[in-house]
């Protein structure tokens, strides 16, 4: 019995002097740690502050300066590693452990699939800020694009859509060169004076200041007949601003559009 509590003294004190070895390595890596994201946060704000400078493209600047910052905090936990002594332990882990290296690179797959679907949306440049874009069921103005997902502003609310998903599904973008397309449809009686009705909404699409006319097509056409109402689609274009899009713009057309319709005598279904 002697023998025994002797050994569990001496295997405690073998702890308590391994745990007295390693605490200045454990102090010595969190501070590599928190110095290494001191100095990539800092670099990142200079990034990109200094690429929206140099380029034209807000969103590919802020990319690119996230990613400088990713990289310099992986070198940060690598340079940990080395401190606590662990290098030669991850190495031979990644090594030995087949089955937990294939559970690992299971568990960051979506998060490697949507970091290099960032880079390939960054490059690409199907969409820049202030652009309003569709996709998986979701639209609103483009907000920033990050390194595992893309935030949208909609309705106030700010919505995460996994770069991935623009990658792999149909991604409609509203926005021609700086300019927006708007459209809604309203429908007439049958047998009313469907030319004179689209020359009365053309002629309020040409009085707006805000309606881009250049070179693009604004029209006013006929789309179908439903019953015994026909369908009027208008289309129109008008430049895109960095504010949120709310729609009072939109709304202002389709009331105007109604009311002059209504004091020539059409009814509108």
């Amino acid at each position: 019995m002697e023998e025994f509590l002797h050994d569990i003294a001496q295997h405690i004190e073998g702890y308590y002097q391994n745990i007295v070895d390693i605490t200045p390595k454990l102090l010595l890596a969190i501070l590599v740690v928190l110095i290494s994201w001191f100095i990539a946060t800092r670099v990142k704000g200079f990034a990109d502050l200094r690429l929206k400078r140099k380029m034209h493209d807000p969103l590919l600047a802020t990319f690119i300066a996230n990613l400088i910052k990713a990289v310099l905090i992986v070198i940060g936990f690598l340079f940990m590693f080395r401190v606590i002594g662990l290098t030669g332990v991850a190495q031979s882990v990644l090594a030995g452990a087949g089955i937990s290296a294939f559970i690992i690179g299971f568990a960051l797959k979506d998060i490697g699939e949507n970091f290099l679907a960032g880079i390939l949306l960054a490059f690409k440049r199907p969409f820049s800020v202030g652009d309003i874009i569709e996709s998986n069921g979701v639209k609103g103005k483009v907000v920033a694009l990050n390194l595992r997902d893309t935030q949208i502003k909609s309705d106030s609310k700010n919505i995460y859509i996994p770069n991935a998903l623009l990658i792999k599904n149909t991604l409609v973008n509203f926005n021609s060169e700086g300019y927006l397309l708007q459209d809604f449809t309203i429908g007439l009686e049958y047998g009313s004076d469907y030319k004179k009705a689209l020359e009365l909404i053309t002629e309020v699409l040409k009085a707006d200041n805000t309606i881009v006319d250049k070179e693009y097509s604004n029209s006013a056409v006929v789309s179908g007949i439903t019953g015994t109402t026909v369908q009027i689609n208008i289309r129109y274009w008008v430049k895109t601003d960095l504010k949120v899009t709310d729609g009072k713009h939109r709304s202002a057309i389709v009331i105007k559009v109604a009311e002059i319709l209504h004091e020539n005598g059409f009814t509108i279904k």
